[in-house]
């Protein structure tokens, strides 16, 4: 005998006259009158009565749960591709974030080599569909700060603002594309 069948065998043997049972697949529930073999008789609450076959009445018992242990499963963590992510990209110009060996280069290297990080990640940021950046320069003399100012307002289909308030007091700028 399979496993479904002997189910269905033991939860008919349980069910008896006056019973409260619910009908599968349909709004209605009631008190079993009478078991005439595989059909019940049952009335419902307006005392009118129905004929359904014992396989599509489930008892209506709420001490039949209580053995039951619950299992509260984790949800499912939603995974957010890099390019829709809450966190934006940051690019820090600071000149010992770029290279080995800093000293190594002249002024006009130094900012022709940021200069172009600057360019590569905004190429990065629209090839990807990031939708913000932010750009640390610091405070320094503000020869960075005049260049990346500059880069910026050359290029087309973004905002860009001083991070803080304060313009003087601002070592980064957001950038926000289109």
């Amino acid at each position: 005998m399979k496993i479904a069948s002997l189910w269905q065998v033991n939860r008919f043997s349980i069910m008896k006259i006056g019973d409260k049972v619910s009908v599968v697949d349909e709004d209605l529930s009631g008190v079993i009158t009478s078991v005439k073999g595989n059909i019940a008789v049952l009335k419902d609450e307006y005392g009118f009565t129905h004929q359904y076959p014992v396989d599509q009445l489930v008892p209506k018992d709420a001490g039949l749960y209580e053995q039951v242990r619950i299992e509260k499963k984790a949800e499912p963590r939603k995974v957010i591709s890099k390019k829709h992510q809450k966190n934006h990209m940051v690019l820090d110009l600071h000149f010992h974030h770029l290279v080995k060996n800093p000293s190594d280069y002249d002024s006009f290297e130094r900012l022709f080599i940021q200069k172009e990080k600057l360019m590569e990640v905004l190429d990065f940021c629209r090839k990807n569909h990031l939708k913000r950046l932010e750009i640390v320069h610091g405070i320094g003399d503000g020869t960075l700060q005049k260049m990346v100012w500059d880069v910026l307002e050359s290029q087309t289909d973004m905002d860009f603002y001083n991070k803080e308030i304060l313009h003087h007091q601002s070592g980064a700028v957001m950038i926000e594309f289109h």
